[in-house]
């Protein structure tokens, strides 16, 4: 037993450069998609929520495309979403593989899925706040950052906590068909070289990273709460 562990962790340190790569592809995918995503996806879901019944841009017809379109594309399985866009992704990145084409598509996904979760951090924030700041003259612009974003501020950092966790399983999942990055790792020499070791030391890595993501967004959502 002790023979194969050694084994095992001379295997792994045998490609520690690919390791580190595929770490830099990852922490490209994962910074690029999550920021990307938060900005357009947190105008995507204001605008969803203003323009619900008996909000501030009240418009059905307009509510009514915005909440299929986010249904639609938050039902597609990510693997088969990046397939389907990888015509669009060589149009506009200039190729369909390496991580920057993996971002694209990992940005596309991310602005829909974080839109709902702001959405519904939107619909938490009581009514009456925004009646009270409507009666005394203030604008949209005010009321959506000096009412709506500042009482969810708490609730927003743990939505993006959990975008960014979900980016990151995307990532892995994108190494399948050519992203990078440590799923991508996984898939040559755990699966193909039928290597559990490197399989095992993803994984291993994959939750390390995701606990102290957790952990850093329940704690800065703590101090944001004010209830």
């Amino acid at each position: 037993m002790l023979e194969r562990f050694n084994e095992a962790v001379q295997n792994i340190l045998a490609i520690q450069d690919e390791i580190l790569l595929a770490f830099w592809q990852t922490f490209v995918m994962v910074g690029i998609s999550t920021v990307v995503g938060v900005l357009l996806g947190t105008v995507l879901g204001i605008y969803l929520f203003l323009t619900g019944k008996n909000q501030l841009f009240a418009n059905p017809a307009v509510h009514h495309v915005l909440n299929a379109s986010v249904n639609f594309m938050r039902a597609f399985p990510f693997v088969i979403l990046m397939i389907a866009l990888i015509p669009l992704t060589k149009v506009i990145i200039g190729k369909s593989i390496g991580p920057v084409a993996a971002s694209f598509v990992l940005t596309v996904s991310a602005v829909f899925y974080f839109s709902r979760l702001v959405e519904q951090n939107l619909r938490e924030v009581p009514r009456g706040m925004i009646e009270a700041a409507e009666s005394v003259g203030a604008k949209p612009f005010t009321i959506i950052f000096k009412v709506l974003l500042s009482e969810c501020r708490s609730s927003m950092v743990s939505s993006i906590t959990v975008l960014a966790i979900s980016v990151l399983s995307y990532s892995a999942a994108a190494g399948m068909i050519g992203g990078g990055g440590l799923g991508d790792l996984a898939i040559r020499y755990g699966y193909y070289r039928f290597q559990t070791e490197f399989i095992v030391f993803i994984v291993a890595v994959l939750s390390i990273l995701v606990i102290l993501m957790q952990s850093i967004g329940n704690s800065i959502a703590r101090k944001l709460d004010k209830r």
